[in-house]
């Protein structure tokens, strides 16, 4: 287990940088992190940020084609707003601990 600062404050994380509590995150986090992809979060990524953290708390497999049916963006879209690995890079802004559907 490794600890990487993120805002300030020490957070848990695994060998590849996802969080291991993610109770630790918070949303000023998501941005910070989000800028390691050079990525600025619009409402639209908030929108699947929930999403996935709330699939997540529920104890659901997540995957690429369980966000195209959230209703929030197709598939294409979240290729849009997470280029290089939508739902790896979502997973890790998120908070969450990388879904076992991705390699």
């Amino acid at each position: 287990m490794a600890t990487k600062q993120i805002c300030g404050v020490n957070v848990d994380v695994n060998d590849e940088g996802y969080f291991n509590n993610p109770d630790q995150w918070t949303k000023e986090m998501a941005l910070e992190i989000a800028k390691e992809y050079n990525l600025t979060l619009s409402d639209n990524h908030f929108k699947i940020i929930e999403f996935l953290r709330e699939r997540f708390k529920k104890g659901e497999a997540l995957s690429i084609r369980s966000v195209g049916k959230s209703g929030i963006v197709d598939i294409k879209g979240f290729y849009d707003l997470f280029p290089g690995g939508p739902l790896k890079i979502s997973s890790k802004i998120a908070g969450i601990p990388k879904p076992s559907s991705c390699v």
